[in-house]
C-alpha cells in the first residue's frame, strides 16, 4: 500500500532563517517562543464553559498523550468529516474520492501563522482549532508539532509515514523572520527562493519536481499550468507519504476476478478481488459493515465502511461524523471473517478553495478582505491565497504496499466454514487510514470504481 497527498497554497499580492531551536519533539513551550504577529483567543463565557464540562462525560486520553494533542487530533478529525461531505457532494456517486485531511489542515496552519483579524478567526473556526482547550491560536502550532512527532517519528520498519513541508518564496522579497523561524522550527518548512516574477513556469516545474521526488513519483504535476504567475508571492507545500505492509497479507494465489457494482452502470464489471480469512475487528449495524485491517506494527490501520443492502453509500456519507466513526471503531469486536476486497488504485486532485469557502473560510481567498500581514516584512496588507490544490494517491494490493514479494501466508477455510461472517466489498465503500491510538485520520476516501473501464 502506498499513499501520497499534497496540499499547495499560492499566495499573491529573502532571507534565510538564522534561529537555532531544540528538537521540537523534546521541547517544551517555553523552549520555542511562538510569537506570530497576531493571536486569536476564543472568548468563552464561564457559565457556558462550566455547562459544557458538566454535560460532557470524562474522556479517556491515550497513554503518554498530551491532553491538548489529543484535542487537536479530534479537531482535525472533525474537520476531516466536515470537509469530506463537502467534497463528496461535488462528485457523482460513480466517482472515486481520496484525500488527506491532515495534510490540508497542516498546510493551512502554516498559512495561519501570518494571519490576522477575521482571516485568523475563520481559520481557527473552520479547522476546529478553537475547540482545543488552550484557546490561544499561537499554541496550536506547538501542539501540531507534538502531534506530528507522534505520527511521523515512530520506529516501525514495516511501514513508512513521512510528512514534508516547504515554503517557496519570491526571491526579490524579504519575508518576516518570525514567520520563517516558526515555520522551520515547528514544521520543518525551510524557505526556497524562486523567481516567480520573471520565471513563473520554470518555478512551477521546480516545485512539481520537488513534490514528485518526495512522493517517489506517485504525484506529478500537482500545480496546473498558469496557476503560478508573476504576482505569486509564496507557495506553501505539505506532502504526506505512507507505505505499509498488511499485518496479515492477502495471498496472491487467492485473488480472482469477481463482480463489482459501479453506480449508474447496468452491468457489473469484473475486478481482481483479494481474499483471506482470519480474525479482524468488525462492527455491524442496520446501515453498515465496518472492517479494520491493521498494518504491521498495529500503529496504523485501514478502516473499511461498507453500506448494507438497504442503505446507500450517499446516506452513510451524509450522516458521517466523528461520533459515528468512533461508534464504529470503539464497538468493533474481533471475529472470524471472510474478507473479499478488490485490488485497486485511485488518485484524486481538486482545488480546495471553493469547498473551504462553503465551510466559512472566505476572507483568506478574498484579495480585499484577506489579512496576512505576518508573512512578508513590512506587514503587507495586499496578500491573499489565490488557490489551494490537493492531490492524493492510493494503491491497495495483496502485500499492502507496492512490494512485489510473494506472500507466504497460508489461507484456509474458504469453503469449509459455513458459519463465517462475510465482508464482501463488491460495491462502493469508504476507506480511512488512521493512527489507531489517537484516532488521527490521515487519509480518507470513497472507492466507487476500483478499476472498471
Amino acid at each position: 500500500m502506498a499513499l501520497c497527498c499534497i496540499i499547495l497554497l499560492s499566495l499573491l499580492g529573502l532571507v534565510s532563517s538564522q534561529a537555532q531551536y531544540p528538537d521540537i519533539c523534546l521541547a517544551k513551550p517555553k523552549d520555542i517562543p511562538l510569537n506570530p504577529m497576531c493571536v486569536y483567543r476564543k472568548e468563552v463565557v464561564e457559565d457556558e464553559e462550566q455547562e459544557t464540562k458538566e454535560a460532557s462525560p470524562p474522556e479517556k486520553i491515550p497513554e503518554n498523550t498530551n491532553p491538548r494533542v489529543w484535542e487537536l487530533s479530534k479537531a482535525n478529525s472533525r474537520f476531516a468529516m466536515d470537509f469530506f461531505k463537502i467534497v463528496a457532494d461535488s462528485k457523482t456517486e460513480s466517482e472515486n474520492l481520496f484525500m488527506s485531511p491532515l495534510s490540508i489542515s497542516q498546510a493551512f496552519t502554516m498559512a495561519k501563522l501570518g494571519a490576522c483579524e477575521n482571516t485568523l478567526k475563520q481559520l481557527m473556526e473552520v479547522f476546529h482549532f478553537d475547540e482545543v482547550s488552550e484557546k490561544v491560536s499561537d499554541q496550536i502550532h506547538f501542539f501540531f508539532a507534538k502531534l506530528n512527532c507522534r505520527l511521523y517519528r515512530k520506529a516501525n520498519k514495516s511501514s513508512e509515514l513521512v510528512s514534508t513541508n516547504r515554503l517557496f518564496g519570491e526571491k526579490s522579497l524579504t519575508f518576516n523572520q518570525t514567520y520563517q523561524d516558526i515555520s522551520e522550527a515547528v514544521y520543518g518548512a525551510k524557505l526556497w527562493p524562486l523567481n516567480f516574477k520573471e520565471k513563473a513556469e520554470e518555478s512551477r516545474k521546480i516545485i512539481n519536481t520537488w513534490v514528485a521526488n518526495k512522493t517517489e513519483n506517485k504525484i506529478t504535476d500537482v500545480i496546473p499550468e498558469d496557476a503560478i504567475t508573476a504576482d505569486t508571492i509564496m507557495v506553501l507545500v505539505n506532502v504526506i507519504y505512507f507505505k505499509g505492509l498488511w499485518d496479515s497479507k492477502f495471498d496472491a494465489m487467492n485473488t480472482q476476478n469477481a463482480a463489482f457494482h459501479v453506480p449508474g452502470k447496468v452491468e457489473h464489471c469484473e475486478v481482481p478481488t483479494m481474499y483471506q480469512e482470519g480474525k479482524f475487528h468488525y462492527y455491524r449495524d442496520d446501515a453498515v459493515q465496518v472492517l479494520e485491517l491493521p498494518y504491521k506494527g498495529n500503529d496504523i490501520s485501514m478502516v473499511l465502511v461498507l453500506p448494507s443492502d438497504s442503505t446507500s453509500l450517499a446516506t452513510v456519507e451524509k450522516t458521517l461524523s466523528l461520533e459515528r466513526f468512533l461508534e464504529w471503531t470503539n464497538n468493533a469486536e474481533e471475529v472470524q471473517l471472510s474478507v473479499h476486497l478488490p485490488r485497486f488504485r485511485i488518485d484524486d486532485s481538486f482545488s480546495v478553495k471553493e469547498k473551504l469557502g462553503k465551510m466559512g473560510l472566505v476572507d483568506l481567498f478574498d484579495p480585499y478582505n484577506a489579512r496576512l500581514p505576518g508573512i512578508v516584512s513590512g506587514g503587507r496588507s495586499d496578500l491573499y491565497v489565490s488557490d489551494a490544490f490537493h492531490k492524493a494517491f492510493l494503491e491497495v494490493n495483496e502485500e499492502g504496499s507496492e512490494a512485489s514479494a510473494a506472500s507466504t501466508v497460508l489461507v484456509t477455510g474458504r469453503s469449509f466454514n459455513p458459519r463465517r461472517i462475510i465482508f464482501r466489498a463488491n460495491k462502493p465503500f469508504m476507506v480511512f487510514i488512521r493512527e489507531v491510538a489517537l484516532n488521527a485520520i490521515i487519509f480518507m476516501g470513497r472507492v466507487s470504481n476500483p478499476g472498471c473501464n
